[in-house]
């Protein structure tokens, strides 16, 4: 064996580890910007259903205007759920979609803890406990 060889390898599995180390803290953040913004839809779509509620209880529909009314806010109700459903599909980054189907879990499935540990167990704690929040937030993990 030559020195110098195992001299070289050294440094870039060092600099491979860093660029690793780099790209998980960069989705980590991508993920976090992501929720900031989901949870800011949320909270658009929380006030319009609260508004919707408010004008219910007020007795604001009449019963000539009733059923116009009633279908335009069963018509909001839908296209709420859909964005609401659409909002929750982005909550994961491509990259944590595809470490968490290497553990063989997909789609919008609660994920258990213990399957979450294993699937981050090559990040840093305080990478861990970012995703493992992300994924609280998101109603995700169980």
């Amino acid at each position: 064996m030559d020195p110098e060889t195992n001299d070289t390898s050294a440094p870039d599995n060092t600099e491979q580890g860093q660029t690793t180390t780099d790209r998980l803290a960069q989705a980590t953040q991508s993920l976090a910007d992501a929720l900031v913004n989901i949870n800011a839809q949320f909270e658009s779509l929380h006030a319009k259903v609260d508004r919707i509620v408010a004008a219910i209880d007020e007795g604001s529909l009449h019963p000539a205007a009733g059923d116009a009314k009633v279908s335009e806010l069963e018509k909001t109700k839908q296209d709420l759920k859909a964005q609401a459903a659409h909002a929750r599909r982005k909550t994961l980054s491509p990259m944590i979609t595809t470490l968490l189907a290497k553990e063989g879990v997909g789609g919008d499935a609660l994920i258990e803890t213990p399957v979450v540990e294993k699937a981050l167990a090559g990040l840093s704690i305080e990478q861990r406990i970012a995703v493992k929040a992300e994924l609280a937030r998101a109603g995700i993990l169980s």
